[in-house]
This record gives structure tokens, C-alpha cells and sequence, in this order.
């Protein structure tokens, strides 16, 4: 199968009432282990790209990569995207490399640390959408900084990160600003700010209604039924594998995400794409961890990643099954990036904001 667009995906999950995570990529072994997942579950995928990635593995690797991946699982819809997206030359250049979606994140400027106008993101992001959807490649947007209720800081992640205290409500979306940006940027997809944040260190307690704003994502919903939404900074942490690292060697002080039953329920108020990095990397630390501990001898880097690829596997597979992702692959059918562009051209697919 042809790599299918983000657009085309969140359509198909929002008419069928489910959730797609969002994996991040940097190398092989981690996108085996999804597309092997999804395989076995007959789910479609997304497969995001960060700049960090970008930068560590090289677009053209990547490129090769994803596309080698589309190939060795035909029967698995994918979609490439462009994680945080800082810029249009960023975006673009994604798209000229494979990429059939790109975030811009307009929450932040350019250098992905000093918080934006509302101007500015609506600005940049306007124009990024126009461009991407004249190839037929679709756009996600950011309002609100992603960091933390509790702290009013935001987690650095592969260089995207807010610096400094921020207000509330930068790190609360705002409902009918929300409508006036999708109507005016015509985004195909919402990242919202609701206290979700980068890393592994997103609550020092169990996340309740004040440092998790769940009820937040109702009220943009109510606003914007037909609006897909997307949470980021969505890992779960999970307890057992903050177990397994320190149990060998590891030294992560206890920490929790977001919980997987509240992931739930934003998919029941309109979250399409769930983006999860932190529990796949935890899953293969862990491994990585124990092996070293358990067979200090070993010196083949095959017999740490195999155990590796496969707590990753199993992760992804949770997700995909919990997120109501898992068959629903089979019944989509890639829809070319040629005909996407008419479609928006003829304003078929201009965001439904009512």
C-alpha cells in the first residue's frame, strides 16, 4: 500500500470512532517493531519524525526507511509525519522527502523555546497549510504551549520545549480561540494544550482533574465536533517499566504519565492522533538494561536489540488494541496525494469547524 495521508486516516478514525497513535522513529529496529505490531493487529499506523531524528538519522534514511517499511508490510496503512515542525522550510522539506503530513508548531517560534503570538501561529501556520495541501499532504496544528499544570514549565524534548513559567492559560487551549484557528489556518488536525508535557517526568502524583484537564478537550470538542484533535506528550509511563530499569541499574525517580483509561476517554471527545514516544523508549532501555546486567559479556549489539525490538512490539500492540485502532487497517484504501490535492483544491476537504 501506498503511504496514506494524515488527513485520510483521521477521516476513516473519526467515521469508525477510534484513536491512532502517533510512534516516534529514529532508527530500524524501532520501526519494526511497529509496523510488526500493526501488522498483527491489522491496524493503521502513524510513524512521526521529530528534527531531532531527522538530524540524527538523516532524512534520506529515512526516507528509505519508512518507504522499505510501506513495502514490507503492504497491507498496513501508514502515514509519514513531521513531528514539531519549527518552520516552513522545516515543513517543506519534509514533504520534498517523503513526509505525507507535517505539524507546524506555531505555539513556539522558530527556535522552539520562546512562546509565540497568536499572530505569528496563526500566520505561520495558514501558510504551511496552504502549501502542504497544494500536493495533497496534510497539516496539524498546535494552540497552547504543551508543559505542565502543576509546574507551569515545559519538558525539552529533541529541542522543542517552552522556557520559563508560563501563564494557564498558555497551557490551556482555549475553546473559541480554537474555533476562530481551525477556521481561519484550515488545519486537517488540533494538537490541544491540557497539561500533557514532553518526557518522562510529565506528574509527581497520579494525574487528577487539576494537573490533567481532560474536561478541556470536552469543551474544544463541543466547539469543534468535527475537528480531529491530537494529544501530545501522551506516554504512560508505565510503572513496570520504570521497574525494569531500575531494577537494572537505571536511576529514574518515581514519576507517572498519562494514563492509558484517559486517553480513552479523550478519544471519545474527539482525539484522533495520540502521540507516544517516551513509553517506546523505556520499553527498549529496559531491555537494553537487563541484558547488559544479565550477560555482562555480551558484546553483540543483535542480542540487545532483538529483546529490545520486541518490548517495543508489544507496547505498540497494546496501544493500537486500546486505542480501538487495531482492524480498522484493512478497510482503508490509500487515496493518491494527486487526488488529496483536488480535494482540497474543489474545498471538499476544508476543516468542518460545526
Amino acid at each position: 500500500m501506498a503511504l496514506i495521508t494524515l488527513r485520510q486516516l483521521l477521516d476513516h478514525a473519526a467515521e469508525y470512532s477510534y484513536g491512532v497513535p502517533a510512534f516516534n522513529i529514529n532508527n530500524m529496529e524501532q520501526g519494526l517493531a511497529i509496523m510488526r505490531a500493526a501488522a498483527s493487529v491489522d491496524a493503521p499506523v502513524i510513524i512521526q519524525a521529530s528534527r531531532g531524528a531527522r538530524s540524527y538519522a538523516g532524512d534520506i534514511m529515512l526516507r528509505n526507511m519508512i518507504q522499505a517499511l510501506a513495502e514490507m508490510f503492504p497491507d498496513t496503512p501508514l502515514c509519514m509525519h513531521q513531528d514539531h515542525g519549527n518552520d516552513e522550510a522545516t515543513c517543506l522539506s519534509a514533504i520534498r522527502h517523503g513526509f505525507t503530513s507535517v505539524m507546524m508548531d506555531g505555539s513556539l517560534e522558530a527556535d522552539m523555546k520562546t512562546p509565540a503570538s497568536y499572530d505569528y501561529n496563526l500566520t505561520i501556520t495558514e501558510r504551511v497549510s496552504r502549501m502542504a495541501h497544494w500536493v495533497g499532504a496534510s497539516v496539524e496544528g498546535e494552540l497552547g504551549v504543551l508543559g505542565s499544570l502543576e509546574t507551569g514549565e515545559a519538558a525539552k524534548e529533541d529541542g522543542s520545549g517552552a522556557e520559563g513559567k508560563l501563564e494557564m492559560d498558555a497551557l490551556l487551549t482555549d475553546p473559541d480561540q480554537a474555533v476562530d484557528f481551525v477556521q481561519k489556518t484550515k488545519v486537517d488536525a488540533l494538537a490541544i494544550a491540557c497539561g500533557t508535557s514532553h518526557g518522562a517526568y510529565k506528574f509527581s502524583r497520579k494525574p487528577t482533574g487539576d494537573i490533567l484537564a481532560m474536561d478541556q478537550i470536552e469543551a474544544i470538542h463541543a466547539k469543534l465536533p468535527n475537528t480531529h484533535l491530537v494529544m501530545h506528550g501522551s506516554s504512560s509511563v508505565p510503572q513496570e517499566l520504570q521497574d525494569i530499569i531500575n531494577e537494572f541499574g537505571g536511576d529514574m525517580p518515581q514519576t507517572y504519565g498519562v494514563p492509558v483509561a484517559e486517553i480513552e476517554r479523550g478519544i471519545r471527545s474527539g482525539v484522533r492522533k495520540v502521540n507516544i514516544d517516551t513509553d517506546c523508549r523505556m520499553a527498549m532501555t529496559g531491555q537494553f538494561r537487563k541484558m547488559a546486567t544479565q550477560s555482562p559479556s555480551q558484546f553483540d549489539p543483535r542480542k540487545f536489540l532483538i529483546p529490545a525490538t520486541d518490548a517495543m512490539e508489544a507496547l505498540c500492540k497494546d496501544r493500537l488494541e486500546r486505542f480501538g485502532t487495531a482492524g480498522n487497517g484493512a478497510k482503508l484504501k490509500a487515496i493518491p496525494l494527486d487526488d488529496m490535492a483536488k480535494r482540497y483544491a474543489d474545498g471538499s476537504l476544508d476543516p468542518a469547524t460545526s
